[in-house]
């Protein structure tokens, strides 16, 4: 991309402050979509070098509302849309706010885009829309299951996206990430939840379901997908997934880093930590070859070499102090 007006919502999250990063650092201009709070916190991005912050435009406010949402857009050329609430868990019995959140909130991004005449838009999605894998690799052809609360709000945010492909052709494509995982991840995802307990001392590290497989992609990795998308005019109309085509159990992940940190660590079940059995998602595998095919992406991180840098980032006493290991984290 030569330099752009990039709006990316959710900047404050995750994959958002990791994008946003990295976008500042190629020379395009940032306004961050950060959800607006009392604190004034911009959340991961007030971990940025002041020199990187310094280079954004923070915009506060609530996707939920069109109005904020429509000033945000003016003179913006890309859209990266990743606001999004997506705790599978919190989903089970607070499902209301996933609809507010994810497809209202979609809604108004994908009208303010029109209204503005916004060049591209990139939707996130998530491999959960699939649930438990019908055949491997999973690619984009496959069929989608709400298996959870979550889930069925992505499954909606993709089709009012590509609704708005069909009916107005606005230049949007569906981003399909699978299991990113790295630096500043949400405490309630599994990684953090290992490694956060391991590096604090715990001996006993309590778990769900120790059989689902997932397909674990580096941070990195997914921004690096990402930026490759918005290039790419020809995958506009499509869905497209972001993977590693490969899989790992979660018993296998957390011996792997039990190996590592503290090989003395025994895992024990949570039954407070097991998902509905027929909401398990008990299989992710993604395709890449969709991504590749268009783009020419590759994978830069290794399993290992990205572990090894999230296990980093996470000794710091800094960061780790941000987490609070000893509560389950719905």
């Amino acid at each position: 991309m030569t330099k752009k007006n990039i709006l990316i919502t959710g900047a404050d999250g995750f994959i958002g402050s990791h994008l946003t990063e990295h976008l500042v650092s190629t020379g395009h201009h940032i306004r961050a979509f950060v959800y607006y709070n009392s604190f004034n916190s911009y959340g991961w991005l007030d971990s940025l070098p002041q020199n990187v912050k310094s280079k954004i435009d923070f915009f506060s406010g609530d996707i939920r509302d069109p109005n904020g949402v429509r000033e945000a857009m003016k003179g913006i050329d890309t859209v990266f849309h990743l606001a999004a609430l997506i705790a599978i868990p919190f989903s089970y019995h607070s499902p209301d706010s996933y609809i507010d959140t994810n497809v209202k909130g979609t809604l108004n991004i994908l009208q303010a885009a029109r209204e503005n005449n916004v060049k591209r838009v990139l939707v996130t999605s998530t491999s959960e829309v699939y649930g438990t894998a019908q055949f491997v690799p999973i690619t984009e052809l496959h069929a989608k299951q709400a298996q959870s609360p979550y889930s069925a709000s992505k499954i909606g945010a993709d089709a009012i996206a590509d609704s708005f492909y069909r009916s107005f052709d606005l230049p949007i494509t569906i981003v399909r990430p699978f299991n990113t995982y790295g630096p500043r991840q949400s405490a309630r995802a599994v990684i953090p939840t290992i490694i956060t307990q391991l590096l604090n001392g715990v001996e006993e590290i309590k778990l769900g379901d120790l059989t689902p497989t997932r397909d674990l992609l580096f941070v990195k990795d997914t921004v690096s997908g990402f930026v490759k998308i918005a290039k790419c005019d020809d995958l506009i109309g499509h869905e497209v997934n972001i993977a590693t085509q490969s899989e790992i159990s979660v018993g296998e992940l957390a011996q792997f880093l039990i190996n590592i940190i503290n090989p003395n660590a025994k895992i024990i079940s949570d039954s407070i930590r097991l998902r509905p059995e027929k909401s398990e998602v008990f299989r992710l595998f993604g395709s890449n070859e969709k991504l590749k095919s268009f783009t020419h992406w590759e994978q830069d991180y290794t399993l290992d070499r990205g572990l090894s840098e999230t296990i980093d980032w996470f000794s710091n006493k800094e960061n780790l102090k941000q987490y609070k290991s000893d509560i389950y984290n719905v």
